[in-house]
């Protein structure tokens, strides 16, 4: 099983000090890849339905100065040697599809092939229509024919595309991805349609437990969910034996609370020991790839935290 971190990228942990110091020490304590976030701008009023909160509004934290996601990718990619780097998620449609595909290329070929392309369609319409991206309400629809093009332009000697909503032909891409056919693509989300895009398309799948909406934040519930991509998987002609599964855990330990919303005991409450216990059932799930939220203001309290995990818990299992 590998073990993740998110990256800083926002607030006053996006200085360039303090992201590098938490990447290249994750690196150093063991950890295997690190995730960084996307957003370009946050809209002043926002009444999208935020996927990860009861409430469904957009965390207070998550409202400060942030970097583009891409470019803080490479900068970290270039202070870093080892560990991979999976966007958590990148929103397909906010980026035209070429050049999209010409910086995942670059950076895969400066870092030595560590990309790993986390994806989603989206979720917050003022963002869509702040930056002039495609219809926020054929963001699935763009998201899709975006990474078949991508593909397209990563694998083909002689790329050509004529889509919807991207057209291109009579064009050299190059250097390809270090890695062949591109980066892996997990796609995050826990919707049906994440599913489907998932089966179709992807290496893996990335869900987050605490979406109110298709909650998963326990073992019986995830299980069901990682069941019902297998099948999808098969009957769309592709090896569910194949698909990698990841997991992100936002919040854990004692403060979270100890039941989930059907009863079952929700995953990463608890001790220590529990949390162990819960590596070892997610491990026997399926489940691949693991990374955490780890609390803390500063590169030290982060950093404390990562260490910690990582002694107590990590090395437990």
């Amino acid at each position: 099983m590998k073990f993740g971190f998110s990256a800083p990228v926002s607030g006053a942990m996006g200085a360039p000090e303090s992201m590098v110091r938490v990447a290249v020490e994750g690196e150093a304590m063991g950890y295997d890849y690190l995730t960084v976030s996307d957003h370009i701008v946050i809209p002043n009023d926002i009444h999208a339905r935020y996927p990860y909160s009861a409430t469904g509004e957009f965390p207070a934290g998550s409202r400060q100065p942030r970097h583009e996601q891409l470019t803080a990718l490479t900068f970290i990619a270039a202070k870093t040697s080892r560990i991979r780097l999976l966007t958590s998620v990148m929103v397909v449609p906010h980026r035209p599809a070429m050049l999209t595909a010409k910086i995942i290329a670059t950076i895969d070929v400066l870092s030595g092939g560590r990309v790993e392309l986390g994806v989603g369609a989206g979720w917050m319409r003022e963002e869509f229509e702040a930056i002039g991206a495609p219809d926020f309400d054929a963001r699935g629809r763009v998201t899709d024919e975006y990474l078949a093009a991508m593909k397209s332009l990563w694998t083909d000697e002689n790329p050509s595309f004529d889509g919807e909503f991207v057209k291109f032909s009579n064009i050299a891409f190059e250097p390809k991805p270090v890695q062949k056919g591109g980066p892996n693509i997990w796609v995050g989300g826990e919707s049906g349609p994440a599913l489907r895009r998932t089966a179709k398309i992807a290496n893996g799948w990335f869900p987050i437990g605490t979406n109110p909406a298709h909650p998963m934040e326990t073992v019986p519930r995830l299980a069901a969910g990682i069941a019902r991509l297998r099948k999808m998987t098969a009957d769309a002609g592709r090896d569910p034996a194949a698909m990698q599964i990841g997991y992100r855990v936002q919040t854990y330990g004692e403060a979270v609370p100890a039941k989930g919303s059907d009863g079952e005991r929700r995953v990463f409450s608890g001790t220590a020991a529990d949390m162990v216990a819960d590596i070892r059932a997610l491990r026997d799930l399926g489940v691949g790839w693991l990374d955490f939220g780890y609390p803390g203001s500063t590169a030290d309290e982060v950093l404390a935290s990562m260490k910690r995990f990582h002694n107590d818990i990590i090395s437990k299992v």
